[in-house]
């Protein structure tokens, strides 16, 4: 027990003299090479517990088996890194030259990336070396990547000694459900090949599942919301002080959200920042969220890509001023001229999507909703249908506007603007991906006017309003 809290202490009081990477990676390190000596009295720690927690955390900790079981899929089969050839290119950075593990590659392969993105030309060199990052980078650019690849990196190049369950070795930590199943999935299909597991534990999915893996399984990368993380420690199913890298994605939203005084006890529970690497990534970082990044990070390396102009380059922005009485007919009459391939319908209000959504379905659109009302599992089936065509409009909130990405959206509807300049920049951002054009269209009232010039000047630009032919 001295000993941990002393470690404790001792780590806090070095990273107030912000330590080299080169004695950061000494100090994991030399943490690994005393594993056995630090573990056991972090268990003594938690025996002391109350409520017989002494028994939960022996019980929970099984050792790992021979590995996760290997379906009859391609992870079977042998593969070169010869089977991967992408040509250099002047003043594009190619995976190949950032000295990732094979194993990464392949999986890397497997989703048909070749070059990064800018955000990832720039953050990964230094993050692959141990180094605490901070990324600023639009939404769709490629951060998830960025981090779940720096996170495989350093699993794969450590040797953590005997693993136990219950005790994650990375930590994602994302605002939204949608964000973090998401993440979930990208960090899924990356670690596909490399033997590394990922569990995802989000509210509104089943809790016994979730809280059955944490405690029967080995987990390498967790992916968390802040709520569910905490429900997990509370009841001792989930020990956070084994966690070499540390990631908050969207942490401006954490903040808006009321999450941080969550996250700071997240936080807390993992080793001290001089002791583990600490990753952020975010579409924006505001004044509050940096005093957050200097108590949490070392010496970061700070990579900021600034926005591209895609409001303007992919997407055709129209904005009609309208009374609010007429927008539902607007929609209507654009829905059947523009003919749309894939719609997301977008309002501030909960109440205002579930009416609209109900509307539309009785005038024979077929819609459906997504916002924070409709239980996870439904909003899964939801998406599926979505992107699987079978359903073309979505209304939806605002929490579909971050961190969600379906193909093939050729229309995105601002019924209502919404009050956050960025939140707008995400909202019509669903469309213009990939290199293909989109459609923008938002109704302007007497309501939603006030909000035009704070997103001009955060867009840089007049904007165009006209009134619809009637």
């Amino acid at each position: 027990m001295e000993n941990i809290l002393f470690k404790r202490l001792m780590g806090r009081s070095k990273a107030e003299t912000p330590p080299s990477p080169a004695k950061k990676a000494a100090s994991r390190s030399q943490k690994k090479a005393h594993g056995k000596e630090d573990k056991q009295p972090a268990r003594d720690h938690h025996k002391a517990a109350p409520h017989g927690a002494e028994n939960k955390r022996a019980k929970s900790r099984k050792r790992k088996s021979s590995g996760p079981a290997r379906a009859r899929d391609d992870r079977q089969q042998p593969w070169r890194i010869d089977e991967f050839q992408v040509e250099a290119v002047a003043d594009k950075t190619r995976f190949h030259d950032l000295g990732l593990p094979d194993s990464v590659m392949r999986g890397i392969h497997k989703l048909g990336f070749e070059y990064c993105t800018p955000i990832q030309a720039e953050s990964l060199p230094a993050a692959l070396r141990g180094r605490d990052t901070i990324g600023q980078a639009q939404t769709g650019t490629g951060k998830s990547a960025a981090f779940i690849l720096t996170i495989l990196n350093q699993l794969l190049n450590e040797d953590p000694g005997e693993r136990y369950a219950s005790e994650p070795r990375a930590l994602i930590i994302a605002p939204t459900r949608e964000l973090a199943l998401q993440i979930g999935k990208d960090a899924e299909g990356l670690a596909r090949y490399t033997g590394k597991t990922v569990l995802t534990v989000v509210g509104g999915m089943s809790y016994d599942e979730q809280r059955r893996r944490l405690r029967d399984e080995v987990v390498d990368i967790l992916v968390a919301t802040p709520g569910r993380l905490i429900d997990f420690m509370r009841s001792q199913d989930v020990f956070l002080d084994q966690v070499e890298v540390l990631v908050l994605d969207e942490a401006d939203r954490m903040l808006d959200m009321g999450f941080i005084p969550d996250v700071r006890r997240i936080v807390r529970s993992t080793p001290p920042k001089g002791e583990r690497q600490t990753l952020l990534y975010s579409a924006t970082f505001n004044y509050d969220v940096r005093i957050l990044i200097d108590q949490w990070t070392v010496n970061p390396l700070q990579v900021i890509i600034e926005p591209e102009q895609v409001t303007t380059d992919r997407v055709d922005q129209r904005l009609f001023l309208v009374a609010e009485s007429e927008k539902f007919g607007l929609l209507l009459r654009s829905l059947d001229e523009e003919k749309p391939e894939r719609t997301i319908i977008f309002a501030n209000r909960r109440d205002l999507t579930r009416n609209l959504c109900d509307k539309l379905n009785k005038k024979g659109h077929k819609a459906l909703l997504l916002s924070g009302e409709v239980s996870q599992q439904k909003r899964i089936k939801t998406l599926e249908r979505f992107r699987d065509g079978d359903v073309t409009i979505m209304v939806a909130t605002d929490v579909a506007g971050r961190g969600i990405h379906v193909d093939g959206v050729s229309h995105v509807v601002n019924y209502t603007l919404p009050e956050d300049p960025e939140d707008y920049v995400h909202r019509i951002g669903r469309t213009g991906r990939a290199g293909a054009k989109g459609v923008s269209i938002s109704f302007v009232s007497e309501d939603d006017a006030f909000v035009l010039p704070d997103l001009e000047k955060y867009l840089n630009q007049k904007l165009t309003l006209t009134y619809p032919e009637y």
